[in-house]
């Protein structure tokens, strides 16, 4: 099943918090449930994060009362703002959003009709590319990995973050359908457990062998010499290569230099932001400490106690042996290399 789909003229999308115990499908009426499935992480991954925005402006149009295109890009306008305010850090978000206004321009589509249909099957191309595009990616990356292989995987990036199939997790996914023998080990990705919940539960469903790790011991399996590749995903990539991933990425991409560990990241190039000179533009979402102190309901210290809570942190670009995107492998020096890419090059 997909991740995120159009369903009898609402947006149906596989409830995120509720894995692994549960497989439940939420129906999101309108687009400002779309908006708040995107911030309470019913949603989450860049890719599917883009895909839900795609199909809450087709919601808008679908929904919107105007008569006339100029009432409805006012209406369009207003959806745009509320979705792109759910999430500031994943920029496939915006990406996604910008791509049905300008889609749907004033002059483009002579009535408020024609924008309705024409945003639906624009936001069905965003969810269809993006299937096409992770496979894309997964074949290139595939060639990195050998048989007997152990690969570092922090936070989830399988198809549960995109519309199928995956990114990082989509790169093991195509080494194992090689027929290539790997094994994987997950950080748990503390403080929401994405690695110990769900990508556990995605590599159980593919059948590859994996062991989840405390995020605390990835440096001791590096030290042994177990870990041979380190795959991450990417929820924005400046155009100098440093890049946000979620909270823990930077640590491991600096324990991968130390013990001379290929480390990789995973990124379709939408995800690529090239108007961001480095890392440091890079907005972070900070995030309510009762995700640290009561992860899931189950309480962990006194509720008085203080925390902070960043959701993602930037890896510096020189900790990257290079960026897999569906155009090939970006490698240093990556201010030109992801021009390239960008631009439909393949490197």
């Amino acid at each position: 099943m997909r991740t995120v789909e159009w369903h009898d003229g609402i947006v149906r999308m596989i409830d995120q918090k509720a894995l692994p115990w549960k497989t439940e499908m939420v129906d999101l009426p309108n687009y400002k449930a779309v908006a708040a499935a995107i911030t309470d992480m019913t949603v989450r991954g860049a890719p599917a994060i883009g895909a839900s925005a795609a199909f809450g402006m087709a919601l808008a149009a679908k929904q919107s009362s105007a008569t006339s295109v100029g009432e409805m890009m006012q209406d369009l306008g207003q959806a745009a703002d509320v979705l792109k305010a759910a999430r500031p850090t994943a920029v496939n978000l915006a990406w996604a959003v910008d791509r049905l206004m300008n889609f749907a321009q004033v002059g483009k589509y002579p009535t408020a009709d024609a924008i309705r249909e024409a945003l639906l099957n624009e936001a069905q191309r965003v969810a269809d590319e993006d299937v096409a595009i992770n496979k894309k990616m997964g074949a290139n990356g595939a060639a990195l990995i050998k048989d007997g292989d152990t690969i570092l995987h922090h936070c989830n990036t399988g198809a549960l973050a995109t519309v199928d199939y995956g990114t990082a997790l989509g790169v093991v996914r195509a080494a194992f359908e090689q027929g290539k023998k790997i094994h994987v080990l997950l950080d748990e990705t503390r403080p929401r457990l994405q690695g110990a919940r769900l990508s556990a539960w995605e590599m159980e469903q593919l059948g590859v062998s994996y062991d989840i790790l405390p995020d605390t011991a990835a440096g001791y399996y590096m030290q042994k010499g177990e870990i041979k590749i380190v795959l991450v995903g990417a929820d924005r990539v400046a155009a100098n290569g440093d890049f946000a991933n979620k909270i823990g990425t930077y640590q491991v991409a600096v324990l991968a230099k130390e013990n001379n560990i290929p480390f990789y990241t995973v990124a379709p190039t939408s995800t690529i932001d090239l108007n961001l000179a480095t890392g440091a533009e890079i907005p972070i979402e900070e995030r309510g400490k009762e995700e640290v102190l009561t992860p899931y309901g189950n309480p962990l210290t006194p509720e008085h106690f203080k925390a902070r809570n960043p959701a993602f942190d930037v890896t510096p670009h020189r900790y990257l042996s290079g960026i897999i995107t569906e155009n090939g492998i970006a490698r240093p020096p990556f201010s030109e290399s992801l021009k390239r890419v960008v631009a439909g090059e393949q490197v």
